[in-house]
């Protein structure tokens, strides 16, 4: 055992047992932890810092907390309950062991082109290295060999024609897909693989803030239980994802670590009819187009494609609905759902883009009685809602089914409805029907990954001590990158570890 807990009331501090929680009778007490590296936020870019640490042979401790669950404690009942009971005090599916990732479609994207901006930070060339090297260790737990996306190279190039005519980039991507199901078991021999090999899992831990001094980062405060205590480290690293984004960008704030507003992006979840997709899900499996529709010329951009997957739904803090879609290996429907993201760019004086969206995410909820609302695209047009009856009687039938028929413009803004109308008729021409009268649109989608921490190339921040990693710095977006930045952030501390023998 590594780490040492202090009761500030007691002089003899105590070694606790693995898999830690406060006594039951520490109330009115305080603790300390100590540890050489404390990770906050056990997704992708938390898991594979110290992975990619033991892979190295660090001698360091480690301990990762997370406010969930360990991934074989999370459970969504809305398998049994067929509707979202709104989880408290997290969402079994965006929070725990993985984050996200143990119950998205699981898609690693293996391209740099894809996934945020951390090649402009670190370089085309090593972020590609890292990609194919990262891309091994998933292969190493149990991700399938299968590359999507590589064949047909004819047809791709018929694609990227009918792209290049309607406007929109086509952007070459392989996909591995592990699947929602695999993507699971994945992560669940990763977190036994670490467990195993001495790194301290804190579940139930919520982090509150950063312990600053001298402008120096010395560790981070904690809540379990109802119970505050301090965790003291060489080294931190936040690596909360895009549900902890809002959290970082108001410490930040706090503390005065160098940040900028970036991109939030608002938009719907598109779903088909997996006969109106057939050529590009299996030429492509993931069509990614990229457009700047007029008049506004904003960037949109389509994201996680689910061929025969299912729509489903997530829960934020404060009981924010969102929408997001699954693609299971060996359970299908009849839809292929795919996400239409419009980009927001705020200038002075307004810089709070994840407020903003999280204002938009609300009215929607609000017209939806707390739930996600669905509209087919044939009744914005005529300017009308849609009515429950009317998606019974449609060859396309919802794969979320307790999402309410209404309409979705009385609470998108207008700049994003406009450039989401004009997008979907442009991959029309692409993927002709994607913009039939049945085709249904979901909303909120929304992508909370605004904040940008600023950070040199080797992940250092303005604050001595701190790291920021992942979807909630600012730099990636999604499974792959965030996987990305947690090997390179390990390396770092193992090559400043040796250096220093």
């Amino acid at each position: 055992m590594f780490f040492t807990v202090v009761k500030y009331t007691v002089e003899q501090s105590k070694i606790l047992p693995l898999g830690f929680r406060l006594p039951a009778d520490s109330k009115g007490l305080f603790f300390m932890i100590t540890t050489d590296v404390v990770i906050v936020g056990a997704g992708p870019a938390g898991i594979f810092t110290a992975l990619e640490m033991l892979k190295k042979g660090s001698k360091q401790k480690i301990l990762l907390l997370d406010k969930g669950a360990a991934l074989e404690n999370r459970r969504c009942p809305k398998s049994q309950t067929k509707q979202c009971v709104n989880c408290r005090p997290f969402c079994h599916i965006t929070t725990g062991f993985s984050g996200a990732g143990a119950f998205s479609d699981g898609k690693l994207s293996l391209s740099c082109e894809v996934g945020g901006d951390l090649p402009q930070l670190i370089g085309e060339e090593l972020a590609q290295q890292t990609i194919d090297y990262t891309d091994g260790i998933y292969l190493e737990f149990g991700a399938d060999e299968k590359i999507e996306g590589l064949e047909n190279t004819d047809e791709v190039k018929e694609i990227r024609k009918r792209a290049i005519q309607a406007g929109l980039k086509l952007v070459d991507c392989p996909i591995r897909h592990m699947g929602t199901e695999r993507a699971h078991g994945i992560y669940l021999s990763i977190e036994n693989y670490l467990r195993d090999h001495g790194v301290e899992l804190l579940f139930h831990c919520e982090c509150t803030n950063l312990i600053l001094e001298d402008s120096v980062c010395r560790g981070v405060t904690v809540t379990q239980d109802g119970r505050d205590f301090e965790i003291r480290a060489s080294r931190t690293i936040v690596a909360t994802g895009r549900r902890g984004a809002d959290w970082l960008e108001r410490i930040c704030s706090e503390h005065g670590i160098a940040h900028q507003p970036g991109t939030v992006d608002i938009g719907v979840r598109v779903e088909v009819r997996n006969e109106v997709m057939e050529t590009v899900n299996r030429v492509l499996y993931e069509s990614k187009l990229i457009g700047y529709p007029k008049p506004f010329k904003n960037k949109v951009r389509t994201f996680c494609q689910n061929p025969g997957g299912f729509v489903s739904q997530e829960n934020y803090d404060a009981g924010l609905a969102v929408v997001n879609g699954h693609s299971y290996k060996e359970l299908k429907s009849d839809n292929t759902n795919v996400a239409i993201l419009c980009s927001h760019n705020f200038n002075s004086p307004f810089n709070q883009p994840i407020e903003y969206a999280k204002k938009v995410g609300e009215l929607t909820n609000m017209l939806g009685a707390g739930h996600i609302l669905v509209q087919r695209f044939g009744d914005i047009l005529d300017g009308k809602r849609t009515w429950q009856k009317e998606l019974s009687q449609s060859n396309l039938r919802p794969t979320l089914p307790d999402a309410v028929a209404g309409d979705i413009t009385a609470a998108l803004p207008y700049r994003a409805m406009i450039n989401i109308i004009n997008f979907i008729h442009a991959v029309d021409h692409v993927v002709p029907g994607f913009a039939s009268m049945e085709t249904l649109l979901y909303s909120p989608e929304l992508k909370f990954y605004s904040n940008r921490v600023k950070m040199d190339e080797n992940l250092n921040t303005s604050i001595r001590g701190l790291h920021c990693l992942g979807d909630s710095s600012g730099w990636t977006r999604g499974l792959m990158m965030a996987s990305v930045m947690g090997v390179l952030m390990g390396r770092r501390i193992v090559s400043e570890e040796l250096s220093q023998v």
